[in-house]
């Protein structure tokens, strides 16, 4: 009788430890498994004007974030036989947002309407720096954007202000972003059509005439373009800009938001 005691209470805490180890019905610990991006990005930084030096490090960063985040694979469009060929309607049919990266002038896309039909078709854009002095000669261009480059003075030191931190591009900033670039100056105040972002509250100590007097100056916006989405941010004209890890979630952020992920 008491080895019957012994042998069922030994049974007792065999079960008791069995089930403490884990649902019978779960799978044990698995490897974990690796992260194929899920979007495809064509980065364009063709310049038809001037060339930022900052250009192959944009090319990297942009890059870099897609595989290193999972989110998005990269395609470059690097020339301009590349923009007559990888920026049509046809070639965009496996892309799912255009990032142009510092580029400047007006590129030769065969058919920009058909291209921006394509983002308001649901698709994304993301331009960074120089995107806003790109097709100065085509006013629907700078209405999908939201706004168009007028001038610059000397590369300044600026307090960002962080205005919509719920955004997935300025969520990492905090309520400031110190930053020193250069700063644009646009055409008009666009706060009324956009989602504002980053703005400055007065004008950089940049040298030009309005330095250091109150203002309010738009730097990085999100906007909707038909059933597309469209990021922009002002900075990123220098080499340490780019190699920012402030900025690096800024930009990874709007692209993310763009990709509607």
């Amino acid at each position: 009788m008491t080895r019957l005691v012994r042998l069922g209470s030994v049974v007792a805490v065999v079960l008791l430890m069995w089930s403490c180890s884990g649902d019978s019905g779960s799978p044990g610990p698995v490897s974990p498994t690796p992260v194929s991006p899920s979007r495809r990005v064509l980065l364009v930084t063709h310049t038809e004007g001037f060339r930022h030096s900052s250009i192959e490090i944009a090319e990297a960063t942009i890059t870099a974030l897609g595989q290193r985040s999972g989110l998005f694979s990269t395609r470059l469009c690097r020339t301009a036989s590349d923009v007559s060929r990888m920026l049509t309607r046809s070639a965009l049919a496996d892309v799912d947002a255009i990032v142009f990266a510092n580029t400047t002038g007006s590129l030769p896309i065969p058919d920009l309407a058909a291209v921006l039909e394509w983002i308001q078709d649901g698709h994304g854009f993301a331009g960074m720096h120089s995107a806003s002095d790109t097709y100065h000669d085509a006013p629907a261009y700078l209405e999908m954007l939201g706004n168009e480059f007028l001038t610059h003075g000397d590369q300044a030191a600026v307090d960002a202000i962080v205005e919509n931190p719920s955004h997935p591009a300025s969520m990492p900033l905090g309520q400031r972003f110190r930053v020193f670039d250069e700063i644009y100056t646009f055409t008009k105040s666009n706060r009324d059509s956009v989602t504002m972002l980053l703005s400055l509250d007065r004008h950089p100590d940049d040298g030009l005439p309005q330095a250091g007097q109150p203002g309010d100056l738009p730097l990085a916006w999100a906007k909707s373009f038909g059933r597309g989405r469209v990021f922009y941010t002002a900075l990123g004209h220098r080499e340490d800009v780019w190699q920012n890890t402030r900025y690096q979630d800024h930009i990874l952020g709007g692209i993310r938001w763009v990709l509607q992920l």
